[in-house]
């Protein structure tokens, strides 16, 4: 199974929440941070924040931090959200396509529950488990 960039963008910026949780982070540091695309990121944390995953402050000072401690959000859910609307294959789509096997295909039911598989899998992973901080900088002392 692929996932879409917007789903990895999420997942990336959630683990360096999970990594800081207390912390609020904008959406240019993250971007920055991981050399992804800030438009692109700003409507990831807004499609999170209307799931319940990160809770958004706005103004100055403002950003974006989990909404719920990160051993309480799961792979699983996190995925399921961001990929919602991105079909497995065209015969998934919900005006179901243009397939012509759609009729009797046999192989649906293979992907639907090989899908269903691969999120269970990441059902049983939490973001605390893979929480990301960055490597802490070594400062270089003068030299004499």
């Amino acid at each position: 199974m692929r996932l879409t960039s917007f789903t990895d963008y999420g997942l990336r910026a959630l683990m360096r929440l999970a990594g800081e949780p207390d912390r609020l982070f904008t959406t240019e540091e993250i971007a920055r941070e991981f050399r992804i695309s800030r438009n692109h990121l700003i409507k990831v944390v807004r499609k999170l924040a209307v799931a319940g995953v990160v809770a958004t402050q706005k103004g100055a000072g403002g950003g974006f931090r989990l909404a719920r401690p990160p051993g309480d959000i799961t792979l699983g859910e996190v995925v399921r959200q961001l990929e919602s609307r991105q079909p497995l294959v065209e015969c998934f789509r919900s005006d179901g396509g243009a397939c012509v096997l759609s009729p009797g295909c046999r192989f649906r039911t293979r992907l639907s529950a090989a899908r269903e598989a691969f999120l269970r899998e990441l059902d049983r992973s939490t973001l605390a488990e893979c929480a990301w901080r960055p490597p802490r900088r070594r400062s270089v002392a003068p030299a004499a």
